[in-house]
């Protein structure tokens, strides 16, 4: 299959907004996808690709806008993903020369298509649960299976290679089980406790909001593996993590949790903090024939042990694992029971210090005071969960949802850049600065397209365009004169920027017009409130 008719079927989903309309569009190509082609097509049509991301940013693109366009379609599915396959496993100027070549061979629609896809910017229409319905269409099944099944593996691609490529409808393969991780439940929000009592309409599990690492832990006897939020094994990282699950008493468990570095005080740190022991692999020096059954602290005496500066990192960070639910125990699936009984299971295998703090309420000024509470911990605010809920993996909704403190800055809009996909045509990405009165000017603290309405987005782009004082590629520079309030969770170090510091989470509340420039909040309040 060329990737000329894939392209051409994503530009029609990204154009028509009715959702019956994107799903018989999809459900059209993928009937008549060969089967080899399937874990290819689905993540292209999420936005995603096999291989994930491999290594190229914007600077690199913006380096290839140059590249002439082939003048007529050749490019196969194939020779995509061989292509991509090529550029991950390359590096420097050989990964650069690599993206070269394929996008030489593309035309126009195809290199804009390539280029979103491998900045992870193709917002095309083709949210998951539109694709999942085109795919249950496609199979000629209900939508809720295909679903669910997508829950238990933990990806779409292997559902729908199973119900379009093998045609088993009954998709019986995919259940729970150790060592198959599951897509985490995903939560809601709430402005504060009330609300989220109020919609609930019951009692709620009122739990400490973690800054953590999402974890997904499974154990079968004596072995242990780890699994991020995205489903990585990051086992070799948290040898702590391995080590309390082992002692608890069931032989079969799957576990959801929270990992996070502590002060000595029990305070947590920050969340760049602990997703440092998450960006190293602790077992460098082991052959691949090691046993590797689950990177616990008796592992690094096989095959030389680890670095001095890992060996540092365990010491100066050391992980606590903190859980909130459980999936399956000894051979029973739990995702279907309440979150009353899966938490009950749950006591029974982990010990206090390695559960989340959490009560049982309906009362709002109680379930206030622990969030009170939460907060006066250090830690983001309190998750609200209907106590009656099932385990929705993978899906967000209202069962579930957190309450957590932002807080907020007055920034100076620097730059924005042109949207893509149902937002193509506006100016959406804007770029944040902070007043620098000893120096002059603005120092820019990140980027964001969250929080965004149709109204801002039609709004800024008037205003924007008026403002223009040059451009670069898809970014529009603006004279610094809009203030924007913005919302975030965090200031985190970042040596990416000018400051030496970004916000996390950032989204756009409201425009300011009440307020000049020369009101925007300096960068030193900025580094104050880090």
């Amino acid at each position: 299959m060329r990737l000329s008719e894939l392209v051409a079927v994503s530009g029609a989903v990204a154009a028509v907004s009715g959702r019956l309309e994107k799903i018989a569009l999809l459900a059209a190509l993928l009937d008549r996808i060969p089967p080899d082609l399937i874990p290819i097509v689905v993540p292209y049509l999420s936005g995603a690709m096999r291989q994930g991301r491999i290594g190229v940013g914007g600077a690199l693109l913006s380096d290839l806008r140059d590249v002439p366009p082939a003048g007529a379609a050749s490019l196969d599915l194939a020779d995509v993903d061989a292509a991509f396959d090529r550029v991950a496993s390359a590096s420097g100027r050989a990964r650069a020369e690599q993206v070269r070549a394929l996008l030489a061979r593309a035309t126009r629609d195809e290199q804009d298509f390539l280029a979103r896809l491998l900045f992870g910017e193709l917002r095309q229409g083709a949210l998951e649960g539109v694709l999942v319905e085109a795919i249950a269409r496609a199979g000629g099944v209900d939508a809720a299976r295909v679903r669910r099944a997508a829950m238990l593996a933990g990806d779409l691609a292997p559902v729908a290679h199973a119900l379009l490529g093998d045609r088993d409808q009954t998709l019986s393969r995919f259940v729970l089980r150790p060592f198959q991780p599951v897509q985490p439940m995903l939560a809601d929000s709430a402005a504060d406790v009330a609300e989220a009592l109020s919609v609930s309409g019951e009692a709620v599990m009122v739990e400490h909001k973690l800054d953590g690492a999402r974890i997904q832990v499974h154990k079968v006897d004596d072995e242990v593996k780890v699994y991020s939020r995205t489903l990585r094994d990051v086992t070799a990282a948290v040898p702590e993590i391995v080590t309390v699950t082992r002692a608890m008493p069931g032989r079969e468990l799957v576990l959801d949790g929270e990992a996070i570095a502590m002060r000595a005080d029990g305070r947590p740190r920050p969340f760049q903090e602990t997703m440092r022991r998450f960006g190293r692999r602790l077992d460098r020096g082991r052959g691949p024939g090691a046993d590797d059954r689950g990177g616990g602290p008796g592992a690094y005496d096989r095959g030389g042990g680890p670095e001095a500066d890992d060996v540092r990192l365990l010491q100066e960070l050391p992980i606590t694992p903190l859980f909130f639910d459980a999936l399956y125990v000894d051979g029973t699936p739990l995702i279907d029971e309440s979150l009353a009984r899966r938490v009950d299971v749950l006591d029974a295998q982990a010990i206090a210090p390695n559960r989340i703090p959490r009560i049982v309420t309906a009362n709002v000024d109680e379930a206030a005071r622990f969030a009170a509470h939460a907060i006066a911990a250090g830690h983001e605010g309190v998750m609200a969960k209907a106590v009656s809920s099932v385990y929705a993996a993978g899906r967000r909704g209202s069962a579930w949802l957190k309450v957590k403190q932002a807080r907020t800055l007055d920034l100076v809009v620097l730059a924005a850049e042109w949207g893509s996909g149902r937002r193509r045509g506006t100016l959406s990405n804007i770029h944040l600065g902070a007043r620098d009165p000893e120096r002059g000017g603005f120092v820019m603290l990140g980027k964001t397209f969250k929080g965004m309405t149709d109204a801002m987005l039609a709004w800024q782009t008037r205003t924007f365009l008026d403002l223009e004082i040059g451009r670069d590629g898809h970014t529009v520079f603006v004279r610094p004169e809009v203030v924007a309030e913005i919302a975030f969770n965090e200031i985190q170090d970042s040596p990416q920027y000018p400051g030496g510091v970004a916000l996390r989470f950032a989204r756009v509340k409201r425009y300011r017009l009440d307020k000049t420039a020369a009101e925007a909040d300096t960068i030193a309040t900025v580094l104050a409130m880090k």
